[in-house]
Protein backbone atom coordinates (compact mmCIF):
# COMPACT_ATOMS: atom_id res chain seq x y z
CA UNK A 1 0.00 0.00 0.00
CA UNK A 2 1.01 3.54 -0.29
CA UNK A 3 1.64 6.18 2.68
CA UNK A 4 -1.99 7.17 2.52
CA UNK A 5 -3.70 3.72 2.57
CA UNK A 6 -5.36 4.93 -0.89
CA UNK A 7 -4.22 2.40 -3.27
CA UNK A 8 -2.79 -1.23 -2.92
CA UNK A 9 -0.46 -2.93 -5.56
CA UNK A 10 0.04 -6.91 -6.54
CA UNK A 11 3.28 -6.73 -8.36
CA UNK A 12 5.00 -9.88 -10.22
CA UNK A 13 8.78 -8.93 -11.56
CA UNK A 14 11.64 -6.61 -11.00
CA UNK A 15 11.81 -2.47 -10.70
CA UNK A 16 15.46 -2.21 -11.48
CA UNK A 17 15.18 1.85 -10.88
CA UNK A 18 13.04 1.24 -7.83
CA UNK A 19 16.25 3.11 -5.43
CA UNK A 20 16.72 5.83 -8.06
CA UNK A 21 12.65 6.59 -8.21
CA UNK A 22 12.66 6.01 -4.08
CA UNK A 23 14.69 8.86 -3.42
CA UNK A 24 12.62 11.04 -5.87
CA UNK A 25 9.74 9.88 -3.51
CA UNK A 26 11.51 10.44 0.07
CA UNK A 27 12.29 13.90 -1.43
CA UNK A 28 8.59 14.30 -2.31
CA UNK A 29 7.60 13.57 1.63
CA UNK A 30 7.39 9.58 1.41
CA UNK A 31 8.64 7.17 3.79
CA UNK A 32 9.01 3.29 3.25
CA UNK A 33 7.84 0.64 5.69
CA UNK A 34 9.99 -1.86 3.49
CA UNK A 35 12.72 -2.53 1.47
CA UNK A 36 11.38 -4.12 -1.27
CA UNK A 37 11.11 -2.21 -4.93
CA UNK A 38 7.00 -3.10 -4.59
CA UNK A 39 6.83 -0.49 -2.36
CA UNK A 40 7.79 2.81 -4.63
CA UNK A 41 4.53 1.35 -7.16
CA UNK A 42 1.92 2.34 -5.02
CA UNK A 43 3.89 5.74 -3.53
CA UNK A 44 4.67 6.50 -7.55
CA UNK A 45 0.92 6.34 -8.02
CA UNK A 46 -0.38 8.26 -5.47
CA UNK A 47 2.40 11.06 -6.47
CA UNK A 48 0.86 11.41 -10.10
CA UNK A 49 -2.84 10.80 -8.69
CA UNK A 50 -2.55 13.87 -6.48
CA UNK A 51 -0.73 15.99 -9.63
CA UNK A 52 -3.63 15.21 -12.29
CA UNK A 53 -6.05 18.10 -12.08
CA UNK A 54 -7.13 17.37 -15.63
CA UNK A 55 -10.63 16.07 -16.16
CA UNK A 56 -10.08 12.47 -17.09
CA UNK A 57 -9.65 8.76 -15.41
CA UNK A 58 -7.54 9.68 -12.59
CA UNK A 59 -6.28 6.70 -11.73
CA UNK A 60 -5.67 5.18 -15.36
CA UNK A 61 -4.02 8.10 -16.02
CA UNK A 62 -1.92 8.03 -12.81
CA UNK A 63 -1.05 4.50 -13.22
CA UNK A 64 0.12 5.22 -16.71
CA UNK A 65 2.49 7.55 -15.65
CA UNK A 66 4.16 5.75 -13.17
CA UNK A 67 4.20 2.80 -15.59
CA UNK A 68 6.39 5.22 -17.73
CA UNK A 69 9.03 6.01 -14.82
CA UNK A 70 9.08 2.26 -14.35
CA UNK A 71 12.38 0.54 -15.63
CA UNK A 72 12.69 -3.33 -15.67
CA UNK A 73 9.97 -5.93 -15.66
CA UNK A 74 6.32 -5.90 -14.23
CA UNK A 75 2.83 -7.23 -14.31
CA UNK A 76 0.92 -5.11 -12.25
CA UNK A 77 -2.25 -4.87 -10.77
CA UNK A 78 -3.81 -1.28 -8.87
CA UNK A 79 -7.03 -0.99 -6.83
CA UNK A 80 -7.99 2.69 -5.25
CA UNK A 81 -10.32 3.26 -2.15
CA UNK A 82 -11.75 5.90 -4.51
CA UNK A 83 -12.67 3.64 -7.27
CA UNK A 84 -14.23 0.37 -5.20
CA UNK A 85 -15.16 -1.41 -8.39
CA UNK A 86 -12.57 -0.63 -10.78
CA UNK A 87 -9.03 -2.43 -11.20
CA UNK A 88 -6.06 -1.53 -13.30
CA UNK A 89 -3.68 -3.71 -14.64
CA UNK A 90 -0.39 -3.27 -16.55
CA UNK A 91 2.29 -4.93 -18.07
CA UNK A 92 5.89 -5.07 -18.89
CA UNK A 93 8.14 -8.12 -19.42
CA UNK A 94 6.06 -10.53 -16.88
CA UNK A 95 2.94 -12.13 -18.08
CA UNK A 96 -0.30 -11.09 -17.19
CA UNK A 97 -3.50 -12.41 -18.37
CA UNK A 98 -7.13 -11.67 -17.88
CA UNK A 99 -9.96 -14.53 -17.83
CA UNK A 100 -13.27 -13.40 -18.36
CA UNK A 101 -16.30 -14.88 -16.71
CA UNK A 102 -20.25 -13.88 -16.32
CA UNK A 103 -20.01 -10.48 -14.37
CA UNK A 104 -16.97 -11.22 -13.38
CA UNK A 105 -13.34 -10.83 -15.02
CA UNK A 106 -10.09 -12.29 -13.36
CA UNK A 107 -6.45 -11.66 -13.49
CA UNK A 108 -3.31 -13.72 -13.70
CA UNK A 109 0.24 -14.60 -14.25
CA UNK A 110 -0.98 -18.01 -16.00
CA UNK A 111 -3.57 -19.53 -17.74
CA UNK A 112 -4.18 -22.94 -15.48
CA UNK A 113 -4.11 -20.99 -12.19
CA UNK A 114 -8.00 -19.37 -13.17
CA UNK A 115 -8.80 -22.46 -16.03
CA UNK A 116 -11.55 -23.36 -13.21
CA UNK A 117 -13.33 -20.29 -13.57
CA UNK A 118 -13.14 -19.44 -17.71
CA UNK A 119 -11.69 -20.65 -20.51
CA UNK A 120 -12.15 -17.15 -22.24
CA UNK A 121 -8.76 -15.36 -22.13
CA UNK A 122 -7.17 -11.88 -23.04
CA UNK A 123 -3.80 -11.61 -23.48
CA UNK A 124 -1.86 -8.45 -22.82
CA UNK A 125 1.17 -7.53 -24.97
CA UNK A 126 3.86 -5.72 -23.63
CA UNK A 127 3.25 -2.05 -22.01
CA UNK A 128 -0.45 -2.90 -22.73
CA UNK A 129 -2.71 -1.44 -19.72
CA UNK A 130 -6.47 -2.53 -19.10
CA UNK A 131 -9.09 -1.11 -17.23
CA UNK A 132 -11.38 -4.12 -15.24
CA UNK A 133 -14.90 -3.79 -13.40
CA UNK A 134 -16.80 -6.78 -12.87
CA UNK A 135 -18.53 -7.01 -16.13
CA UNK A 136 -16.59 -4.37 -18.61
CA UNK A 137 -12.74 -4.37 -19.64
CA UNK A 138 -11.19 -1.65 -21.50
CA UNK A 139 -7.59 -1.84 -23.25
CA UNK A 140 -5.31 0.77 -23.58
CA UNK A 141 -1.50 0.97 -25.35
CA UNK A 142 1.76 2.40 -23.79
CA UNK A 143 0.25 5.83 -24.96
CA UNK A 144 -2.75 5.57 -23.43
CA UNK A 145 -4.76 5.01 -26.58
CA UNK A 146 -7.85 2.69 -27.00
CA UNK A 147 -7.21 -0.53 -28.39
CA UNK A 148 -9.15 -3.84 -28.76
CA UNK A 149 -8.63 -6.84 -28.19
CA UNK A 150 -8.84 -10.67 -29.13
CA UNK A 151 -11.09 -12.87 -26.96
CA UNK A 152 -9.52 -16.18 -27.07
CA UNK A 153 -10.83 -19.63 -25.73
CA UNK A 154 -8.56 -22.11 -24.52
CA UNK A 155 -9.66 -25.47 -24.79
CA UNK A 156 -7.55 -26.89 -21.76
CA UNK A 157 -9.81 -29.91 -19.93
CA UNK A 158 -10.76 -28.18 -16.74
CA UNK A 159 -10.66 -31.61 -14.95
CA UNK A 160 -6.80 -31.87 -16.39
CA UNK A 161 -6.19 -28.75 -13.24
CA UNK A 162 -7.38 -31.75 -10.83
CA UNK A 163 -5.45 -34.41 -9.04
CA UNK A 164 -8.09 -36.76 -10.48
CA UNK A 165 -7.34 -39.25 -7.45
CA UNK A 166 -3.48 -38.68 -7.90
CA UNK A 167 -1.80 -38.09 -4.49
CA UNK A 168 0.05 -35.12 -6.46
CA UNK A 169 0.12 -33.44 -9.23
CA UNK A 170 3.88 -34.41 -10.12
CA UNK A 171 2.58 -37.82 -9.81
CA UNK A 172 -0.46 -37.19 -12.30
CA UNK A 173 1.52 -35.48 -14.92
CA UNK A 174 4.24 -38.64 -14.90
CA UNK A 175 1.37 -41.09 -15.33
CA UNK A 176 0.05 -38.43 -18.64
CA UNK A 177 2.94 -38.57 -20.68
CA UNK A 178 1.83 -41.54 -22.88
CA UNK A 179 -1.24 -39.29 -23.49
CA UNK A 180 0.91 -35.92 -23.96
CA UNK A 181 3.71 -37.79 -25.96
CA UNK A 182 0.80 -39.17 -28.16
CA UNK A 183 -1.14 -35.48 -28.46
CA UNK A 184 2.23 -34.04 -29.07
CA UNK A 185 3.18 -36.44 -32.27
CA UNK A 186 -0.52 -35.49 -32.89
CA UNK A 187 -1.26 -35.31 -36.51
CA UNK A 188 1.94 -34.27 -37.61
CA UNK A 189 3.26 -37.90 -37.88
CA UNK A 190 1.37 -40.84 -39.34
CA UNK A 191 2.18 -44.38 -40.07
CA UNK A 192 4.18 -44.39 -44.05
CA UNK A 193 3.66 -40.56 -44.24
CA UNK A 194 6.17 -37.53 -44.22
CA UNK A 195 5.97 -35.62 -41.11
CA UNK A 196 3.88 -32.56 -41.37
CA UNK A 197 5.04 -29.14 -40.20
CA UNK A 198 2.61 -27.17 -42.85
CA UNK A 199 2.60 -24.44 -40.35
CA UNK A 200 5.92 -23.65 -40.84
CA UNK A 201 6.32 -24.71 -44.33
CA UNK A 202 10.37 -23.99 -44.98
CA UNK A 203 11.91 -25.01 -48.13
CA UNK A 204 15.12 -27.19 -48.63
CA UNK A 205 16.18 -23.74 -50.34
CA UNK A 206 15.72 -21.79 -46.75
CA UNK A 207 17.09 -24.97 -44.79
CA UNK A 208 19.96 -24.77 -46.75
CA UNK A 209 20.71 -21.04 -45.68
CA UNK A 210 21.08 -21.67 -42.42
CA UNK A 211 24.75 -22.40 -41.29
CA UNK A 212 23.95 -23.14 -37.46
CA UNK A 213 20.93 -23.41 -35.18
CA UNK A 214 20.52 -22.70 -31.85
CA UNK A 215 18.47 -24.03 -29.23
CA UNK A 216 17.80 -21.49 -26.36
CA UNK A 217 16.13 -22.14 -22.65
CA UNK A 218 16.78 -22.21 -19.34
CA UNK A 219 16.44 -25.17 -16.98
CA UNK A 220 14.82 -28.32 -17.94
CA UNK A 221 13.57 -26.88 -21.32
CA UNK A 222 17.12 -26.00 -21.68
CA UNK A 223 17.85 -29.86 -20.90
CA UNK A 224 15.55 -31.04 -23.52
CA UNK A 225 17.33 -28.81 -26.48
CA UNK A 226 20.79 -30.94 -25.26
CA UNK A 227 18.66 -34.11 -25.86
CA UNK A 228 17.97 -33.34 -29.20
CA UNK A 229 20.92 -31.84 -30.80
CA UNK A 230 22.10 -35.10 -31.47
CA UNK A 231 19.47 -36.16 -33.20
CA UNK A 232 19.38 -32.53 -35.36
CA UNK A 233 23.01 -32.41 -36.36
CA UNK A 234 22.67 -36.18 -37.77
CA UNK A 235 19.29 -35.97 -39.46
CA UNK A 236 20.43 -32.10 -40.78
CA UNK A 237 24.02 -31.99 -41.34
CA UNK A 238 23.98 -28.32 -39.47
CA UNK A 239 26.11 -27.57 -36.58
CA UNK A 240 23.14 -27.16 -32.89
CA UNK A 241 24.52 -24.78 -30.50
CA UNK A 242 22.25 -25.21 -27.15
CA UNK A 243 22.44 -22.14 -24.89
CA UNK A 244 20.96 -21.05 -21.67
CA UNK A 245 19.34 -18.34 -22.26
CA UNK A 246 20.23 -16.00 -19.54
CA UNK A 247 24.15 -16.46 -20.81
CA UNK A 248 23.21 -16.10 -24.53
CA UNK A 249 21.63 -12.50 -24.50
CA UNK A 250 24.57 -10.84 -22.85
CA UNK A 251 27.07 -12.70 -24.99
CA UNK A 252 26.75 -11.16 -28.15
CA UNK A 253 26.34 -14.36 -29.78
CA UNK A 254 27.07 -14.52 -33.44
CA UNK A 255 24.06 -14.36 -35.22
CA UNK A 256 22.22 -13.19 -38.52
CA UNK A 257 20.47 -13.85 -41.26
CA UNK A 258 21.42 -17.12 -41.67
CA UNK A 259 21.03 -18.41 -38.01
CA UNK A 260 17.97 -20.43 -37.46
CA UNK A 261 17.37 -19.48 -33.43
CA UNK A 262 14.42 -21.98 -32.05
CA UNK A 263 13.30 -21.00 -28.22
CA UNK A 264 11.97 -23.30 -26.04
CA UNK A 265 9.87 -22.64 -22.72
CA UNK A 266 6.70 -24.76 -21.14
CA UNK A 267 4.93 -21.26 -20.12
CA UNK A 268 6.14 -18.85 -22.79
CA UNK A 269 6.72 -16.76 -19.93
CA UNK A 270 10.05 -17.15 -19.29
CA UNK A 271 12.01 -13.68 -19.08
CA UNK A 272 15.78 -14.57 -20.08
CA UNK A 273 14.53 -16.72 -22.52
CA UNK A 274 12.01 -13.92 -24.72
CA UNK A 275 14.53 -11.48 -24.41
CA UNK A 276 16.95 -13.86 -26.14
CA UNK A 277 14.11 -14.39 -28.31
CA UNK A 278 14.18 -10.72 -28.91
CA UNK A 279 17.83 -9.98 -29.44
CA UNK A 280 17.59 -12.86 -32.10
CA UNK A 281 15.24 -10.76 -33.73
CA UNK A 282 16.84 -7.93 -34.14
CA UNK A 283 19.87 -9.64 -35.71
CA UNK A 284 18.31 -10.78 -38.17
CA UNK A 285 17.54 -14.50 -37.22
CA UNK A 286 14.81 -16.85 -38.11
CA UNK A 287 13.26 -17.31 -34.74
CA UNK A 288 10.87 -20.92 -33.95
CA UNK A 289 9.45 -20.91 -30.54
CA UNK A 290 8.32 -23.92 -28.94
CA UNK A 291 5.87 -23.54 -25.86
CA UNK A 292 2.94 -25.12 -24.25
CA UNK A 293 0.59 -22.42 -23.62
CA UNK A 294 -0.96 -20.42 -26.81
CA UNK A 295 -0.94 -16.84 -26.95
CA UNK A 296 2.14 -16.86 -24.30
CA UNK A 297 4.27 -14.07 -25.00
CA UNK A 298 7.15 -16.13 -26.54
CA UNK A 299 5.11 -17.59 -29.13
CA UNK A 300 3.80 -13.68 -29.96
CA UNK A 301 7.27 -12.90 -30.36
CA UNK A 302 8.26 -15.23 -32.92
CA UNK A 303 8.22 -15.88 -36.32
CA UNK A 304 6.78 -19.10 -36.23
CA UNK A 305 5.53 -21.37 -33.26
CA UNK A 306 5.20 -24.89 -32.39
CA UNK A 307 3.29 -26.21 -29.58
CA UNK A 308 3.81 -28.92 -27.32
CA UNK A 309 0.31 -30.38 -26.26
CA UNK A 310 0.87 -31.90 -23.34
CA UNK A 311 -1.98 -30.17 -21.42
CA UNK A 312 -1.83 -28.13 -17.69
CA UNK A 313 1.20 -28.84 -16.07
CA UNK A 314 0.86 -27.72 -12.32
CA UNK A 315 3.95 -29.06 -10.71
CA UNK A 316 6.82 -26.83 -10.14
CA UNK A 317 9.00 -29.96 -11.12
CA UNK A 318 8.25 -30.23 -15.25
CA UNK A 319 7.85 -33.72 -15.94
CA UNK A 320 5.59 -34.73 -19.14
CA UNK A 321 6.11 -31.17 -20.70
CA UNK A 322 10.13 -32.10 -20.87
CA UNK A 323 9.20 -35.51 -22.61
CA UNK A 324 6.91 -33.79 -25.06
CA UNK A 325 9.04 -31.04 -25.82
CA UNK A 326 11.77 -33.60 -26.72
CA UNK A 327 9.36 -35.48 -28.95
CA UNK A 328 8.38 -31.94 -30.47
CA UNK A 329 11.86 -30.80 -31.41
CA UNK A 330 12.12 -34.96 -32.68
CA UNK A 331 9.56 -34.48 -35.37
CA UNK A 332 11.42 -31.22 -36.40
CA UNK A 333 14.99 -32.43 -36.89
CA UNK A 334 13.04 -35.38 -38.96
CA UNK A 335 10.66 -32.90 -40.90
CA UNK A 336 14.05 -30.43 -42.04
CA UNK A 337 15.43 -34.27 -42.59
CA UNK A 338 12.40 -35.03 -45.11
CA UNK A 339 12.89 -31.23 -46.70
CA UNK A 340 16.58 -31.06 -47.02
CA UNK A 341 16.88 -35.11 -47.83
CA UNK A 342 20.76 -35.54 -46.85
CA UNK A 343 20.83 -38.74 -45.12
CA UNK A 344 18.84 -41.70 -45.98
CA UNK A 345 15.35 -42.37 -46.22
CA UNK A 346 15.81 -45.66 -43.91
CA UNK A 347 17.65 -43.97 -41.12
CA UNK A 348 14.54 -41.48 -40.64
CA UNK A 349 11.93 -44.01 -41.61
CA UNK A 350 13.73 -46.48 -38.81
CA UNK A 351 13.43 -43.01 -36.11
CA UNK A 352 9.56 -42.05 -37.44
CA UNK A 353 8.65 -45.91 -36.75
CA UNK A 354 10.35 -46.02 -33.08
CA UNK A 355 8.08 -42.23 -32.24
CA UNK A 356 4.91 -43.75 -33.27
CA UNK A 357 5.81 -46.78 -30.42
CA UNK A 358 6.78 -44.23 -27.62
CA UNK A 359 3.30 -43.91 -25.96
CA UNK A 360 2.67 -47.37 -25.87
CA UNK A 361 6.41 -47.81 -24.61
CA UNK A 362 6.08 -45.28 -21.81
CA UNK A 363 3.04 -47.09 -20.62
CA UNK A 364 5.41 -50.32 -20.43
CA UNK A 365 7.61 -48.64 -17.96
CA UNK A 366 4.92 -46.99 -15.96
CA UNK A 367 3.32 -50.39 -15.40
CA UNK A 368 5.58 -51.16 -12.15
CA UNK A 369 7.62 -48.51 -10.11
CA UNK A 370 7.94 -51.08 -7.10
CA UNK A 371 11.97 -51.03 -8.25
CA UNK A 372 11.94 -47.45 -8.45
CA UNK A 373 10.19 -47.16 -5.03
CA UNK A 374 12.04 -49.51 -3.19
CA UNK A 375 15.63 -47.79 -4.16
CA UNK A 376 14.29 -44.67 -2.89
CA UNK A 377 13.91 -45.96 0.19
CA UNK A 378 16.99 -47.47 0.81
CA UNK A 379 18.82 -43.97 -0.25
CA UNK A 380 16.43 -41.15 0.57
CA UNK A 381 18.21 -39.90 3.84
CA UNK A 382 21.89 -39.35 1.77
CA UNK A 383 23.07 -36.29 1.28
CA UNK A 384 24.78 -36.30 -2.16
CA UNK A 385 24.08 -38.44 -5.40
CA UNK A 386 25.79 -38.54 -8.71
CA UNK A 387 24.18 -39.23 -11.92
CA UNK A 388 26.41 -40.69 -15.11
CA UNK A 389 25.47 -41.23 -18.73
CA UNK A 390 27.31 -40.70 -22.08
CA UNK A 391 25.62 -39.02 -25.69
CA UNK A 392 22.07 -38.28 -24.88
CA UNK A 393 22.31 -40.62 -21.55
CA UNK A 394 24.19 -37.82 -20.13
CA UNK A 395 21.42 -35.11 -21.03
CA UNK A 396 19.19 -37.45 -19.01
CA UNK A 397 21.65 -37.08 -15.94
CA UNK A 398 21.22 -33.77 -16.13
CA UNK A 399 17.97 -33.73 -15.91
CA UNK A 400 17.20 -36.30 -13.58
CA UNK A 401 19.39 -34.31 -11.49
CA UNK A 402 17.77 -31.33 -11.56
CA UNK A 403 14.93 -33.12 -10.72
CA UNK A 404 16.26 -34.94 -7.49
CA UNK A 405 17.05 -31.00 -6.75
CA UNK A 406 14.55 -29.68 -7.45
CA UNK A 407 11.91 -30.99 -5.07
CA UNK A 408 14.30 -33.62 -2.68
CA UNK A 409 16.71 -30.55 -1.96
CA UNK A 410 19.16 -33.18 -1.68
CA UNK A 411 22.53 -32.18 -3.29
CA UNK A 412 23.54 -33.92 -6.88
CA UNK A 413 25.42 -33.86 -9.71
CA UNK A 414 25.55 -35.19 -13.53
CA UNK A 415 28.54 -35.84 -15.06
CA UNK A 416 29.32 -37.18 -18.38
CA UNK A 417 31.06 -40.42 -17.40
CA UNK A 418 34.13 -39.88 -19.51
CA UNK A 419 34.97 -37.26 -17.49
CA UNK A 420 34.98 -39.45 -14.24
CA UNK A 421 37.99 -39.38 -13.88
CA UNK A 422 39.15 -36.34 -14.73
CA UNK A 423 38.45 -35.23 -11.34
CA UNK A 424 34.63 -36.21 -9.97
CA UNK A 425 35.99 -39.43 -9.34
CA UNK A 426 37.48 -38.25 -5.90
CA UNK A 427 34.09 -37.74 -4.74
CA UNK A 428 33.17 -41.28 -4.42
CA UNK A 429 33.55 -43.13 -1.18
CA UNK A 430 31.47 -46.15 0.50
CA UNK A 431 27.99 -45.99 0.25
CA UNK A 432 27.81 -43.05 -1.73
CA UNK A 433 24.73 -43.37 -4.86
CA UNK A 434 25.43 -43.30 -8.43
CA UNK A 435 22.99 -43.51 -10.84
CA UNK A 436 23.96 -44.77 -14.22
CA UNK A 437 21.89 -44.64 -17.81
CA UNK A 438 23.17 -46.86 -20.21
CA UNK A 439 20.65 -47.07 -23.59
CA UNK A 440 23.83 -46.32 -26.37
CA UNK A 441 24.74 -49.75 -27.54
CA UNK A 442 27.63 -47.92 -29.29
CA UNK A 443 28.52 -46.67 -25.60
CA UNK A 444 27.63 -49.21 -22.99
CA UNK A 445 30.98 -50.73 -22.97
CA UNK A 446 32.63 -47.85 -22.29
CA UNK A 447 29.69 -46.88 -19.63
CA UNK A 448 29.97 -50.34 -18.07
CA UNK A 449 33.71 -49.37 -17.23
CA UNK A 450 33.46 -45.91 -15.57
CA UNK A 451 30.34 -47.68 -13.44
CA UNK A 452 32.86 -50.64 -12.76
CA UNK A 453 35.40 -47.60 -11.66
CA UNK A 454 32.42 -46.47 -8.73
CA UNK A 455 31.54 -49.95 -7.40
CA UNK A 456 35.11 -50.61 -6.45
CA UNK A 457 35.37 -47.59 -4.64
CA UNK A 458 32.01 -48.64 -2.37
CA UNK A 459 29.41 -46.68 -4.72
CA UNK A 460 25.65 -48.17 -4.59
CA UNK A 461 24.39 -48.14 -8.25
CA UNK A 462 21.13 -47.63 -9.83
CA UNK A 463 21.19 -48.82 -13.85
CA UNK A 464 18.86 -47.63 -16.03
CA UNK A 465 19.40 -49.34 -19.27
CA UNK A 466 17.31 -51.05 -22.32
CA UNK A 467 20.79 -52.98 -22.82
CA UNK A 468 22.34 -56.53 -21.86
CA UNK A 469 23.83 -56.34 -18.78
CA UNK A 470 25.13 -58.05 -16.01
CA UNK A 471 22.78 -57.19 -13.74
CA UNK A 472 24.48 -58.95 -10.51
CA UNK A 473 27.17 -56.11 -10.65
CA UNK A 474 24.66 -53.48 -9.78
CA UNK A 475 21.82 -52.53 -6.48
CA UNK A 476 19.68 -52.41 -9.00
CA UNK A 477 18.66 -52.62 -12.76
CA UNK A 478 15.65 -50.62 -13.99
CA UNK A 479 15.19 -52.19 -17.94
CA UNK A 480 12.88 -50.36 -19.81
CA UNK A 481 11.76 -51.06 -23.64
CA UNK A 482 14.73 -50.88 -26.49
CA UNK A 483 14.41 -48.11 -28.83
CA UNK A 484 16.72 -45.85 -31.23
CA UNK A 485 19.08 -44.55 -28.80
CA UNK A 486 18.73 -40.67 -30.37
CA UNK A 487 15.21 -41.03 -28.79
CA UNK A 488 15.44 -42.90 -25.40
CA UNK A 489 15.74 -39.60 -23.56
CA UNK A 490 11.97 -39.91 -23.58
CA UNK A 491 11.55 -43.45 -21.99
CA UNK A 492 14.74 -43.29 -19.83
CA UNK A 493 13.93 -40.20 -17.69
CA UNK A 494 10.70 -41.78 -16.83
CA UNK A 495 12.26 -44.02 -13.90
CA UNK A 496 14.14 -41.03 -12.86
CA UNK A 497 11.63 -38.61 -12.54
CA UNK A 498 9.41 -41.61 -10.68
CA UNK A 499 12.98 -41.92 -8.35
CA UNK A 500 12.94 -37.99 -7.49
CA UNK A 501 9.17 -38.56 -7.03
CA UNK A 502 9.30 -41.63 -4.29
CA UNK A 503 12.59 -39.81 -2.37
CA UNK A 504 10.96 -36.56 -1.53
CA UNK A 505 7.56 -38.62 -0.85
CA UNK A 506 10.02 -40.16 1.75
CA UNK A 507 11.14 -36.68 3.22
CA UNK A 508 7.66 -35.81 3.71
CA UNK A 509 8.05 -32.83 1.25
CA UNK A 510 5.50 -30.64 -0.64
CA UNK A 511 6.47 -32.43 -3.99
CA UNK A 512 4.37 -30.01 -6.32
CA UNK A 513 5.52 -26.67 -4.79
CA UNK A 514 8.86 -27.39 -3.69
CA UNK A 515 10.93 -24.32 -1.64
CA UNK A 516 12.00 -20.83 -3.29
CA UNK A 517 11.13 -22.13 -7.07
CA UNK A 518 8.05 -21.11 -9.16
CA UNK A 519 6.60 -22.49 -11.81
CA UNK A 520 7.38 -19.39 -14.18
CA UNK A 521 10.65 -17.67 -13.90
CA UNK A 522 9.18 -14.02 -15.10
CA UNK A 523 12.37 -12.60 -13.92
CA UNK A 524 15.82 -12.89 -14.75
Amino acid sequence: MDNSNSFSVVHNGIIENYQELKEFLISNGYHFLSQTDTEIIPNLIHYYYTKTTENTDKLLNAVHLACKDLKGSYAIEVICKDYPDTMIVARKDSPLVIGVGSEENYISSDIPAILSYTKNFYLLNDGDLAKLSKDAISFYDANLSPISKELKSIEWDVFACEKDGYEDFMLKEIYEQPKSVRETIGSRLKKNEKVNFDDIGFTKETLEKFNKIYLVACGTAMHAGLAVKPILEKLCHIPVIVDIASEFRYREPLIDKNTLCIFISQSGETADTIAALKLSKNEGATTIAISNVIGSSITREADFTIYTHAGPEIAVASTKAYTSQITLLTLLALYFAEVLECVPVEIVNNIKEELLLLPEKISEVLKDSSKVKEFAHKVYTEKDMFFLGRGTDYAVAMEASLKLKEISYIHSEAYAAGELKHGPIALIENGVTVIGILTDPYLVEKSVSNLQEVITRGAKTLVITNQELNTANYDEVINIPNTNSLISPILSVIPLQLFSYYISKEKGLDVDKPRNLAKSVTVE
